[in-house]
């Protein structure tokens, strides 16, 4: 499979992220960011046997990530032209259902940024808040950030039972 080069991001100089709709394109480098963000990015918070079991929910090819582009609204993080980051959206349930970012990238930031693009997408479908069944890896930072915690889940993938947080998030009005 693929690997995508994230060379010339050091703390002096920070990869250019920009950010946009989703493409057919997009489709390969989704099931890359998607494996290797729940097999290294997730590697502190759940076993190998339950990130194993996670990364086959979804096949490594391109076609089922551009199917699902036909599902959700799927905004992505791209950097030197490569999707490093997506978000999936579903705007009118105010629910996002995925939100995936390259390990060596986590913790810059490109989520929330993703987040908060489906804010605006949500409050301009009408919503006032956002959900997500976050995993353990995003959960406590999204708490920092003001999401409320629901309630605490198990989701069963493969076999195995992962753990995960339903939060919730009240969306200021949109400014006229």
């Amino acid at each position: 499979m693929g690997h995508i080069d994230i060379d010339h991001a050091t703390a002096d100089t920070p990869p250019r992220i920009l950010y946009r709709e989703a493409k057919a394109s997009d489709g390969a480098d989704q099931a890359e960011v998607f494996h290797h963000a729940v097999m290294q990015g997730a590697a502190g918070h759940y076993d190998l046997a339950a990130r194993e079991a996670w990364a086959a929910v979804l096949p490594r090819e391109g076609s089922a990530w551009v199917a699902r582009q036909a599902l959700y609204t799927t905004l992505v993080a791209t950097c030197h032209g490569r999707c490093v980051a997506f978000l999936e959206l579903d705007p009118r349930r105010g629910c996002v259902e995925s939100l995936y970012v390259w390990p060596s990238l986590a913790r810059r930031g490109i989520g929330g940024d993703l987040l908060g693009h489906a804010e605006r997408l949500v409050r301009e479908a009408g919503g006032d808040r956002l959900s997500i069944d976050a995993s353990l890896v995003m959960a406590d930072g999204l708490e920092r950030r003001g999401w409320r915690r629901v309630r605490e889940e198990w989701v069963e993938r493969g076999g195995q039972r992962l753990a995960r947080r339903h939060l919730e998030k009240p969306l200021a009005p949109q400014q006229a």
